[in-house]
């Protein structure tokens, strides 16, 4: 609990206290009125204040004022344990919707913890660990191997293989060499890189993903919006009802004015808005709040409104359905066992850092004894040529085999290729290919389970590839071999199939998937890797990579959405309610309190539940 929400508690039980003492007291007239005010002004004393300072500015028609009203005309007339009671229970939900808001910005900033939040900053020769706050442009970072790029910057010294999928959309990592642009966001794969800064860290990932969470309240969903228009009528609607419940009557009916000021005191009290104006955006607030959690990241109720009914979900696929990163996925062998061929690829491959040689040492499993190994030569575009026990050893694509004069077989795989011939007879080939991630077919099975009319993969990869995965994961419908602009136009023409007020998401990862993620109703990007500019572009960001936080996503919108809709059906019902009985005079002025702050806390209590919400599928 922070400070602020502990003044108010400590406030309210003082207030509590005393009002509970007075309310067994003996006592009467002008004593009991002062007495009664101590509790009163120090429970409500924030409250008056707000509303003088609101008038002074213009604002005249809000809670604070109806509050100041109700209570300041229970007091006169006589009612003061009501006025007090009416302050109380309205702090009390004020108490409750700021410590739901403020579980929600732990929730996010818990989240934000993952992010990468150190920079090896190089001084006088030594390495110091600081925030990248404090590093400035034109300073010299270090990155080791497996650390994620902090900042933006120019490689100074040391080559490495940069981990860059994320930005390009391409699964290949590419070199890194002095003089080279790297991003941040980037891993660093193998050696150590020595990067001049070029920008700063407030202009970086994690700074723009931050900010975006802050300015998240300023996307309204449209209910939100609904309920702000309403309270900008409602209100002075009421305030002029009860001016007109208060005089009117007397002057038709002759006498009377102390009861009907009462009732009007009580309609006031009744028809503070305050359970719609508090729980509706609770709700939406807590629904983010409740997907960060989940690492889903919402940057505003107008989205996770639209996530709702989202009908059709188009997917890229590298990066997204896909790992990104190189695997042997089959082993052909021509004139020896499987095992032997890829140990006989991998200690060729042994004195190179490509990422297809590493993938042949990770599925070898077991160090190769590079003694064995001499002449190497690598052929640039084709592969390698070494002396192994004192055969010549050729490893890599068709070209190097024709080179060699052998005759490589063609494989009906997709993937990469790598053909193995030793002293010019082939051997076989080892097929490396990205993996598709082990939640993809979850994330689709998902999809269709809680009612999504349709799945489509956009990728830039060969129809034959492009068809595969489909087919894997059982989506419906694919288009391959698109550039950017070709993603585009795919999601137009899917967009223009959309029934009533459907919506279509496209989840992405790539800086090529920007202008995809923007023209789409939803853009859910992949943020543990993703680039800036697609985070930047998306709606949503799933900050662990995983398709299956999709449908999880979805559900969790549905469940927000519907627990807001709960709370304007309940608040208006008992308003309304309420309202006609205490203009006919059969509710009382604690029956009013109810009305207001009772309901008001059981909306807000409703509301947060969206944060407790752990996804799967929910109707709208």
């Amino acid at each position: 609990m922070d400070p602020k929400q502990k003044k108010i508690l400590q406030r309210v039980g003082a207030s509590t206290v005393l009002f509970l003492i007075l309310l067994f007291l003996p006592i009467q007239g002008t004593g009991k009125l002062l007495l009664f005010l101590i509790p009163y002004g120090i429970a409500g004393w924030d409250v008056l204040w707000k509303a003088v300072r609101n008038i002074a500015h213009g604002q005249v028609f809000d809670e604070n004022f109806l509050m100041c009203v109700a209570t300041v005309g229970a007091f006169g007339i006589g009612e003061y344990p009501e006025a007090v009671a009416v302050m109380l229970f309205y702090q009390l939900g004020e108490l409750f919707q700021s410590r739901a808001v403020s579980r929600s910005r732990q929730s996010i900033a818990a989240l934000m913890d993952i992010r990468p939040d150190y920079a090896n900053l190089e001084e006088e020769g030594s390495l110091r660990r600081v925030d990248p706050e404090e590093v400035q442009v034109g300073d010299t970072i270090a990155v080791r191997p497996g650390e994620k790029i902090p900042l933006d910057g120019t490689v100074l010294e040391g080559s490495s293989s940069v981990n860059t999928s994320a930005l390009t959309g391409e699964p290949l990592p590419r070199d890194a060499n002095p003089g080279d642009e790297v991003l941040s966001g980037c891993i660093n794969l193998t050696g150590l890189l020595h990067i001049r800064v070029s920008r700063p860290f407030e202009e970086s990932t994690v700074s723009k993903i931050l900010e975006l969470v802050e300015n998240s309240a300023a996307k309204k969903a449209k209910t939100e919006a609904f309920i702000t228009r309403f309270a900008r009528w409602y209100t002075p609607a009421v305030v002029i009802g009860a001016l007109l419940l208060a005089a009117v009557p007397p002057l038709l009916f002759s006498g009377g004015w102390s009861d009907w000021i009462q009732r009007a005191l009580i309609f006031l009290v009744i028809s503070c808005p305050c359970a719609l104006v508090l729980s509706v955006p609770l709700s939406f607030f807590g629904g983010i709040g409740g997907a960060s959690r989940r690492g889903i990241l919402i940057k505003g109720g107008n989205y996770l409104e639209a996530l709702a009914k989202v009908e059709t979900v188009v997917f890229d696929k590298t990066g997204t359905l896909t790992k990104g990163t190189f695997h042997v996925t089959a082993i052909h062998p021509e004139q020896m066992p499987e095992q032997k061929l890829l140990e006989l690829a991998a200690l060729a491959e042994s004195y190179s850092e490509h990422p297809i040689s590493r993938s042949l040492r990770e599925a070898c499993q077991t160090e190769p004894d590079r003694s064995a190994v001499s002449d190497v030569q690598e052929i640039s575009g084709r592969g390698v040529r070494v002396r192994i026990g004192g055969k010549l050893v050729s490893v890599g694509n068709l070209k190097l085999m024709e080179q060699e004069g052998v005759c490589g077989k063609k494989c009906s795989l997709t993937g990469t290729i790598v053909h193995v011939a030793v002293d010019g007879s082939y051997m076989g080939h080892i097929v490396i290919s990205d993996e598709v991630k082990e939640d993809a077919a979850e994330a689709v099975a998902g999809l269709k389970r809680i009612g999504i009319r349709s799945t489509v993969l956009l990728t830039g990869d060969a129809k034959e590839v492009g068809e595969e995965v489909a087919a894997r994961l059982g989506i419906d419908e694919v288009h391959s071999e698109l550039l950017p602009a070709g993603k585009v136009e795919q999601v137009e023409r899917l967009m223009e199939r959309k029934t009533g007020n459907g919506r279509l998401a496209f989840v992405g990862d790539g800086i090529n998937d920007a202008p995809v993620l923007a023209r789409a109703d939803i853009g859910i990007a992949m943020g543990g890797l993703g680039s800036d500019a697609a985070i930047e572009a998306a709606d949503i960001v799933l900050m662990d990579d995983r398709p299956s936080k999709i449908p999880e996503a979805v559900g969790i919108a549905r469940r927000t959405l519907r627990i807001a809709r709960q709370n304007i059906v309940f608040a208006l019902g008992v308003k309304f309610a309420i309202l006609t009985l205490g203009a006919l005079g059969l509710a009382n002025m604690w029956e009013a309190v109810f009305a207001d702050v009772g309901v008001s806390v059981l909306a807000v209590l409703n509301a947060s539940r969206a944060l407790k919400t752990g996804g799967g599928s929910s109707d709208s």
